[in-house]
C-alpha cells in the first residue's frame, strides 16, 4: 500500500484509466423532432421571414388581436408572412 499522496494519486489514476477503456460507449442518437417542435420551428421561420415584427406592428397590420393570431390565421386575413413588410409600409404611409 502506498503511503504518500503522489503514489496514491498515481495508483488511483492508473485504475481509472483501466476502467474507462473497459466500458464501451454507446453512440449518441439524435432526438427525433416532435410535431410540436416542427410547428414551433415553422412559426419562427415565418416570423423571421416577416422581418421580426413587434407586437405593435402586428396590431397595426392585423388588428387589435393580430399579435395573438397564428401564422395560418394571419394568412387567412389576406396578409401572409411574405407580404407583411409591404402591408406594414402601406399602413404606416396611411397614418
Amino acid at each position: 500500500m502506498p503511503r504518500s499522496k503522489k503514489a496514491r494519486l498515481k495508483h488511483k489514476s492508473a485504475t481509472t484509466k483501466k476502467n474507462k477503456t473497459a466500458t464501451p460507449r454507446k453512440p449518441q442518437t439524435s432526438k427525433k423532432s416532435t410535431s410540436v417542435g416542427k410547428s414551433r420551428a415553422e412559426g419562427i421561420r415565418l416570423f423571421k421571414l416577416a422581418g421580426r415584427p413587434t407586437k405593435e406592428q402586428f396590431q397595426l397590420v392585423y388588428g387589435e388581436r393580430g399579435h395573438l393570431m397564428t401564422w395560418k390565421e394571419r394568412a387567412k386575413t389576406g396578409v401572409s408572412a411574405k407580404q407583411f413588410q409591404a402591408a406594414l409600409a402601406a399602413k404606416q404611409a396611411g397614418r
